[in-house]
């Protein structure tokens, strides 16, 4: 198979950074996320992006980034929470071993406080989340082979719970 291993998908908050670096050390293989190809490329960060050059020439740039990853990377990729809005990155996603780690809100808040520096959040940021995941659950659903609850359950316990959905094994140490 050609291609990531495991693509992780979901909201802001999910852990989708956090569980992608820890799967990719049990893996043992390299880990990316297509938020920090764009930031790379663009030589900004993403809220700047948003700003100086608006969102349509944000999702331009995630759609080459993932497009980019997908084809180049074979090990845990994770994807921005607005990946999936686009038709051909969805379609490019099927048959790929992805997996939605779904989060609650409650959970998000804790976890990046949704005061963070993430530009579709900034005004009334709970409220402005829920609107998200309304349009994107779907979405999330529709390219994912696995969902993985992330509410109440360490990074760790997301990760084996990822290994588990995914069934792949982990890499023994010193192997």
């Amino acid at each position: 198979m050609t291609g990531p291993v495991a693509v992780l998908v979901g909201p802001p908050g999910a852990g989708k950074s956090t569980v992608g670096a820890l799967l990719a050390g049990l893996l043992g293989t390299a880990y990316r996320d297509t938020d920090a190809d764009i930031e790379r490329l663009a030589g900004k960060p993403i809220p700047e992006i948003f700003v100086d050059d608006g969102e349509p020439h944000f999702r331009e740039l995630e759609r080459q980034a993932v497009r980019a990853a997908v084809a180049e990377h074979t090990g845990v990729l994770s994807l921005g929470g607005g990946a999936v809005l686009d038709p051909g990155t969805r379609a490019l996603l099927t048959g790929l071993p992805v997996v939605f780690l779904d989060v609650r809100l409650a959970d998000a808040v804790k976890r990046v406080g949704l005061d963070a520096p993430r530009p579709l959040l900034a005004v009334n940021p709970r409220q402005r989340w829920r609107e998200l995941m309304e349009q994107r659950r779907p979405l999330y659903t529709e390219v994912a082979r696995a969902v993985v609850a992330t509410g109440d359950r360490t990074p760790e316990d997301v990760a084996a719970a990822v290994l588990d959905a995914l069934e792949l094994k982990q890499q023994s140490p010193g192997a």
